[in-house]
């Protein structure tokens, strides 16, 4: 990207879609030009940002039948990439490292990114063992590494672009015009031969100046002016005086280079591809959350279901006990026992049913930008995808060893510490190079033009030019040249500021790179963690199926026993509340399978992978295709 334009790539809302997803447009990405050459103008202009659209995209309209929205895995993370508003706050990270970039470019320091992870949005969570806590920096983000200056993960950052100031790199032009009348009596008249003296000057000024990342300073000055007096010993009247001068100088020590001259600009750059890795693990932190929230649902779903059922066939059992206690089949105790049963299932439903309707709540407020419409925020979800464990071993549970290696290849936080590292390198080099003495080489060539009519009054010829052009031919035909060329040392006696810096940047890297190494062990831990976790949700999930098909089998010879004659409606009842929390137990089971799965993906770093997600839609806010 050149110095004259700013491109951001970051979308605040995903636009309208089409009735079919299959066909829908893409979003437009919102651009922050600031062109220069096309017109010079726009440089003074305030670029302008616009507002937040907070209306809901058009897939959530399209996933609603018959007043009940369903929802597969896959349609959730669609519209979580579209709508949720963590994945919106930080698409504003990448723009504003992109200014950075821009500020840099012209000698200014930089201001810093929070790379850090959004996580205001309930429920669900963000990664299982060593994941991060929610964020407290700008933005409702986390520190990150790279970011702010004051640090994270117990890293220091204060010396993060120490160094020798950096002059700026735009030019400037500077222009001065004044007009002076100037009056003022005089004791004798002896210098002047007036008791009153009157200057009418008139001055038109230009300078320009401009510094580069060499450590050279240029610099060039243009001076005018034209003074009439009422002074009859006035050579000339009125007085034409022209002068130029152009200088630069060089820093031969401290502050020479493109290394300690280039160090924001290069950390900026560094900081901007750290938002967007940043940006990647904040898109698996929320895909993370989502399918935890996804199969939270499924679990509070199918668990209602299974009340339900439980509370259905109570309520059958009831009825029928009913009708023989009018027969006089059966004591009025087993109606009462009865009837006790169904209250517990009816509680157990109860319980159920909210839960789900939060769960259902929470869903809706992670894939929405708002829940304004209350036909939206009280309609129910239906989950259509179900849990389910393979019969064959998880992969990626088998090697660990390959495992591991895979973590540490896609673990973004990896990647985010190694370019920090190459920030601190940059700024180690400067601090060092701040401690050596300032020595600057400076130069400069002018040359000065006079010109004027003669003054009547004085009664001498003049020989010079007559008119301002000849004042500047003057001053450039090197007929009255100004030249110098000298060395500035400034050696401090002691240097402890700079050397104090340098010896902090050097700890702060060290300190850096142990924390490099413990993230390296850390992500070892998380992946065993995860497969372990992994082996032992399918080691419940078989424990809780061998239950439920032992509980379902009791309750079926049970019931077969009560037809029979042999057994009582009590033990039928037992039986069925049995068969009921074995249910229960598996699906609470086959969810943590589930979210063991997720887990294990986000420890892997294989989140995108594994459920086909483009890096480009989650930047733009778009996803293309049906879900």
């Amino acid at each position: 990207m050149g110095s004259a334009a700013l491109l951001a790539a970051v979308s605040v809302t995903a636009t309208a879609q089409n009735a079919a997803p299959a066909t829908q447009a893409p979003t437009p990405a919102l651009r922050l030009d600031i062109p220069h050459s096309s017109n010079p103008i726009n440089t003074y202009r305030a670029v302008s940002v616009p507002p937040p659209n907070l209306s809901n995209t058009p897939r959530i309209d399209q996933l609603i039948h018959n007043g009940v929205l369903e929802l597969s895995l896959k349609d959730a993370i669609a519209l979580a990439l579209e709508n949720n508003l963590d994945l919106a706050i930080a698409r504003y990270n990448l723009p504003i490292a992109e200014a950075d970039v821009l500020r840099t470019r012209a000698g200014g320091s930089f201001r810093g990114v929070n790379t850090g992870v959004v996580q205001n949005t309930p429920g669900g969570g963000v990664g299982g063992f060593g994941s991060g806590a929610a964020g407290a920096g700008a933005g409702g983000t986390s520190g990150g590494a790279g970011g702010a200056g004051s640090g994270a993960s117990g890293l220091v950052q204060s010396t993060l672009g120490t160094g020798t100031n950096v002059p700026s790199f735009d030019p400037s032009i500077t222009g001065t015009a004044n007009v002076e009348h100037y009056t003022q009596p005089l004791s004798n008249i002896s210098t002047y031969g007036v008791q009153e003296l009157q200057l009418n000057t008139i001055t038109g000024n230009v300078s320009y100046s401009q510094a580069f990342p060499t450590g050279t300073t240029f610099s060039a000055v243009f001076n005018n002016d034209r003074t009439a007096t009422n002074s009859p010993r006035s050579y000339l009247n009125p007085t034409l005086n022209t002068y130029y001068r152009v200088a630069f100088q060089q820093q031969l020590l401290a502050g020479f280079g493109f290394g300690p001259n280039l160090r924001y600009l290069r950390i900026a750059k560094n900081n901007r591809k750290i938002s967007d890795e940043a940006f990647k693990l904040q898109v698996v932190s929320t895909i993370t959350q989502i399918a935890n929230m996804y199969w939270d649902l499924v679990a509070a779903y199918e668990d209602e279901q299974v009340k339900s059922s439980s509370l259905t066939f109570a309520q059958q059992t009831l009825d029928s006990a009913r009708k023989e206690l009018a027969l006089e089949a059966i004591p009025a105790m087993d109606v009462l026992k009865d009837e006790a049963e169904v209250a517990n299932r009816e509680q157990d439903v109860t319980v159920a049913k909210t839960t789900l309707q939060f769960q259902e709540l929470l869903i809706k407020n992670a894939l929405t930008k708002n829940l304004d419409d209350p036909i939206l925020e009280a309609m129910p979800v239906k989950p259509t995808d179900s849990s389910s464990v393979d019969n064959a071993p998880d992969a990626a549970s088998a090697a660990t060893a390959d495992s591991i290696a895979l973590a540490l290849k896609n673990r973004i936080e990896l990647i985010e510490s190694d370019i920090d590292l190459q920030n601190r390198g940059i700024s180690l080099g400067a601090a060092r190079n701040a401690l050596l003495p300032t020595v600057s080489l400076s130069a400069y060539y002018g040359g000065s033009g006079l010109a004027g009519p003669p003054n009547p009054s004085a009664g001498v010829a003049s020989t010079q030019p007559m008119d301002w052009h000849g004042a500047v031919n003057g001053a450039f035909n090197n007929s009255a040249p100004d030249y110098y060329v000298g060395i500035n040392v400034n050696i401090p006696i002691r240097n402890r500021v700079a050397k104090s810096d340098q010896y902090r940047a050097d700890l702060e890297t060290r300190q850096a790179e142990l924390r490099t190494q413990e993230l390296r062990k850390q992500i070892r831990i998380e992946v065993r963690n995860a497969q372990y976790t992994l082996q032992q949700s399918r080691a419940r999930v078989e424990s809780a199926r061998k239950a439920r098909d032992l509980a379902q089998r009791t309750f079926e010879i049970t019931a077969k026993e009560q037809e029979l004659g042999a057994g009582s409606n009590l033990q039928t009842l037992t039986a069925r509340r049995d068969l009921s929390t074995a249910e229960s137990t598996l699906v609470a089971a086959m969810t943590a399978y589930q979210k063991a799965k997720v887990e294990l993906d986000r420890a892997l770093g294989v989140t995108l992978e594994s459920h086909d997600i483009s890096i480009e839609s989650a930047r733009t806010g778009t996803v293309q295709g049906g879900q």
